[in-house]
């Protein structure tokens, strides 16, 4: 089937919105929380003289009966039950010798409703007064069951209490539902094997049409109860990209499905009558598309917009549909920001800061002298208390700026009633006047000011939306003055959202909205506290026992709007703007991902770009990664490895207690030495290239001459086993199970002196777990530490103070390291989980569960190269959460990772005893 378009006049083209425009009868002309039952061809017969008898649809409701006439130039008829007087069969006597006539449905009412007269979209007409209708069936011998179905929903509508009313139409409901079943001749395929069947409403603005869900082996179906607007919907699971669970109506039930990523508008919502249900075919659906959809989390989409793989507009999709939100659903509407404070001005200068709305505050804190008067009513107020008296967004809001193009929708919300002209969405710039200055309006805007389609701004349906004080009729928006017309209008309203300030605050805005500062004391700091009921949990309904007070408290929530599902509970981070930068690197860290000061090779910038480049292509290319030899050259695992700047000699240490030194050229080890009995850990070059590093179990360092060829020095710094090391400038960084890192001043390596005083102290790092990894950014500002108990700790190296402390995983760490521009941590550990911390706020941002256990790994920020259990090497797209590319490589676990500056030679080492080398393929 075609997507479900909450609003056709404004998503379809135009063929499609007069197709729509003629089919008069719609869900929206019942009342809210009306359901449509079946419908009989039938007459409307005039008492008149005349007796004209006009064909039609008599369609039963639960609240009314509803007349459709074929006559497009009559009116439909809706005669709401509550005001019905009588109802009766009328059958003529059985007469052999005169010709039969048909039984008549006969309804006494008091009031009768005039609709879409002339099939024009306006305002109902209420007729009131005493009057009598009668139809006839097109089929007689249904007339008398028909009658019986009018009347017994004539007394649920007329008992005194809402509850009891709102119970009797849903016992009649179920008992529909019970007596049929999805038909099964409707599948398209005779080979497709049913899974489950249960009922269910599908969901639609304002709108519920209840009927019969069946998932097969191939497809999800739904069939309406009514036959409306289509006999059968059918949705191929293959093409399903994205599903979600909804709370509707504040409960569980809910399921929205998509066949595309980016659009907001969903191909089916369903609202199911049991949570077991939603549940059960959520897993069937999801069980069948775990290889051909990517789950993605609000951190998943975080990272890629943060990288600039996702647009402003996308990101804030994609959250919006995390946080429940929905096209279907008035009452969680996507929400967007007001992002421009100038409609005034004849061009929109996106260069100047003074042109955008403050992000970090909601409306209702943007004007002072409005939020001190109702701070100082919430200074008053008992509790519960609240700030706002109204929502940033609720289905009254939504239509405000929609009604142009769903008029019907606004008349169903409304009673049949548009709002006083004046009161209408005349103006965007008096619109955010009004959001500034207006007592209770606090509104944010919707999707659609950033989207393709302006029909929502025109008058395009010549709708008569009524007439202004000063005379004028409701027409277009007035737009500012420098939109030239409504699509040069979204077209620089789009490059407002996607600016560069808007993309460096757009976080802020993310805080208020979905994240840490939507709720508690954040929230009040940030004047941004809304009414208790608005906020998921506020209420549960389910625990008030007397039903009318449940349904009105329900009802109340819906209509005043939902603060969306809280995303985040830390500061969301902010966008990364790609600004030049020549920085220059002369560090050394024992992790896989560094390698010494490329930088220092040359300061001219145009070098640095090239280096730069070079490296993005050789990750693009990384798929293309060879073999070029291997050596078994240890006894034991392969613990470390290192090179000299110019690539030739290869150093790498082992659980063997031995650090070999290997000749790249002649293939072949060169040297062994060993410093005790006991396991080496991690090694390193320092930069002046003359001195290798290593760690050991033995609670020592020990650094080697290359020139002599023998240990030079030993630093005997801890109490337990030295796990990894970084270097910066002189100072040297080791990591303990001792649980501390310790952080030395080491004077000029190439004294002969073996006096222990070479090396000062200057400071110790604590941990409450042994230290099993460490790694520092390329500036040498930033220290990340790993424990043993799957802490992530980040350290400031001027102030030697902690910054962030994770915990991030569920088992020791075994690896970690900055992405390039040290926005991100990225680690592995023994619970198999790679996850990437984001620096500036210490959020988790994409946690990706792999299939085996990884233990090293180089990155640049978006694809990872990594070695884990099974010896093979992994390329993973951290941005998709996919494996891109799995290498075969080592018999054994990958224990090590070595990659050059220029990205494209990588030595590994593992179980095995082996070191491979690899290249880029050119």
């Amino acid at each position: 089937m075609d997507r479900q378009q909450p609003f056709p006049s404004c998503s379809l083209s135009n063929a499609a919105s007069s197709l729509f425009y003629f089919l008069r009868f719609s869900l929206l002309l019942l009342d809210l929380e009306e359901y449509y039952f079946e419908q009989h061809t039938a007459y409307h017969v005039t008492s008149d003289a005349k007796q004209r008898r006009t064909r039609g649809s008599l369609k039963v409701c639960s609240r009314s009966i509803i007349f459709d006439p074929e006559d497009l130039g009559e009116p439909i008829l809706k005669i709401p039950l509550r005001d019905c007087q009588k109802i009766k069969f009328e059958e003529t006597e059985k007469n052999p010798f005169i010709k039969p006539k048909p039984p008549v449905i006969s309804v006494s009412c008091k009031q009768v409703i005039f609709i879409k007269e002339s099939n024009i979209i306006a305002p109902y007409q209420n007729e009131r007064g005493p009057k009598t209708l009668n139809f006839e069936l097109e089929s007689w011998s249904k007339t008398e069951d028909v009658v019986q179905t009018f009347l017994q929903l004539h007394r649920a509508s007329c008992l005194e209490k809402l509850g009891d009313q709102t119970a009797m139409i849903a016992a009649n409901l179920q008992s529909r539902l019970a007596r049929t079943s999805f038909d099964k001749n409707c599948f398209q395929s005779v080979v497709e094997k049913p899974h489950m069947e249960c009922s269910a409403e599908m969901v639609l603005p304002l709108v519920c049409n209840p009927g019969h869900v069946c998932v097969t082996d191939q497809s999800l179906y739904f069939q309406p109860l009514n036959g409306y607007p289509e006999h059968v919907i059918q949705i191929k699971l293959h093409r399903i990209r994205r599903i979600y669970k909804r709370r509707h109506g504040l409960r569980p039930l809910g399921l929205e499905v998509f066949c595309t990523e980016n659009d907001f508008c969903s191909d089916i919502y369903l609202k199911f009558y049991l949570p077991t249900d939603r549940d059960d075919i959520y897993y069937y659906i999801a069980s069948f598309l775990e290889n051909h959809m990517t789950e993605h989390t609000a951190e998943s989409y975080m990272l890629q917009w943060q990288r600039g793989h996702l647009s402003n507009y996308q990101y804030l999709l994609h959250l919006n549909n995390l946080a429940d939100r929905s096209c279907n659903d008035l009452s969680q509407y996507p929400v967007f920001p007001w992002v421009v404070s100038d409609y005034t001005s004849s061009q929109l200068d996106l260069a100047n800061a003074a042109t955008f709305r403050d992000l970090s505050k909601p409306v209702g804190a943007l004007n002072k002298e409005r939020l001190d008067g109702l701070l100082a009513r919430y200074r008053g107020m008992p509790e519960p208390r609240f700030m706002y008296g109204s929502h940033y967004s609720s289905p009254g809001y939504i239509l405000f700026y929609l009604v142009r193009v769903a008029p019907e929708h606004m008349l169903c919300l409304q009673n049949g009633r548009y709002d006083h002209a004046d009161r209408m969405f005349n103006s965007i710039g008096d619109t955010w006047k009004n959001c500034l200055e207006g007592a209770t309006d606090f509104k944010e805007l919707i999707p659609e000011f950033y989207g393709n389609d302006s029909s929502f701004l025109e008058n395009g349906m010549k709708l008569d939306l009524g007439k202004r004080q000063n005379g004028a009729l409701v027409g277009d928006v007035l737009l500012p003055p420098w939109a030239s017309d409504a699509r040069d209008f979204l077209q620089k309203h789009k490059e407002a959202l996607e600016s560069q300030f808007v993309s460096e605050h757009l976080n802020e805005w993310i805080d208020l909205v979905f994240g840490f500062k939507q709720r508690g004391s954040e929230a009040v700091a940030a004047q941004n506290v809304f009414h208790p009921l608005t906020y998921e949990g506020g209420v549960d309904c389910d625990s008030i026992k007397d039903t009318d007070q449940r349904i009105a408290m329900l009802t109340q929530i819906l209509e005043f709007g939902q603060t969306p599902k809280q995303l985040f509970t830390s500061p969301h981070p902010q966008r990364i703007i790609p600004r030049f930068q020549n920085n220059t690197r002369s560090s050394s860290i024992s992790s896989p991902t560094s390698e010494l000061a490329p930088g220092s090779l040359c300061e001219d910038s145009s070098f640095e770009d090239l280096t730069e480049e070079s490296r993005k292509m050789a990750w693009a290319n990384m798929e293309s990664l060879e073999r070029i030899s291997s050596h078994k050259i240890h006894k034991e695992s392969v613990t470390g490895i290192a090179a000299t700047r110019d690539g030739a000699s290869i150093f790498s240490t082992s659980q063997d207690s031995t650090l070999k030194m290997f000749s790249k050229e002649l293939k072949e080890f060169q040297r062994s030495m060993s410093f005790s009995n006991m396991p080496l850990s991690s090694c390193l070059m320092l930069p002046e290239g003359k001195t290798a590093v290593c760690s050991s179990w033995d609670n020592n360092v020990y650094f080697y001459s290359i020139p002599y060829g023998r240990r030079q020095h030993t630093l005997m710094g801890h109490d337990d086993a030295v796990t990894k090391m970084c270097w910066f400038e002189d100072r040297l960084f080791t990591a303990s199970w001792d649980s501390t890192v310790k952080i030395w001043e080491c004077a000029s390596i190439s004294s002969s002196s073996h006096r222990r005083s070479q090396f000062e102290l200057l400071a110790e790092l604590e941990h409450d777990a042994g230290v099993n990894a460490v790694s520092m950014n390329p500036a040498g500002t930033l220290l990340v530490s790993g424990c043993k108990d799957g802490t992530v700790t980040i350290w400031d190296t001027s102030s030697y103070r902690s910054l962030q402390q994770v915990f991030c995983h569920t088992g020791t760490i075994h690896h970690l390291a900055f992405s390039p521009d040290s926005r991100h941590v990225l680690s592995v550990g023994a619970d198999s989980f790679m996850k990437v911390t984001d620096v500036q706020t210490g959020m988790v941002i994409s946690s990706v569960k792999a299939e085996e256990e990884q233990r090293c790994f180089c990155w640049d920020g978006n694809t990872v190269l990594c070695g884990g259990q099974s010896g093979d090497l992994l390329l993973w797209d951290l941005l998709s959460n996919t494996v891109t590319k799995r290498i075969p490589a080592h018999s054994g676990v990958v224990t090590a990772m070595w990659m050059n500056d220029l990205c494209n030679t990588v030595i590994t080492g593992g179980d095995d005893r082996q070191i491979i080398f690899w290249r880029l393929q050119s």
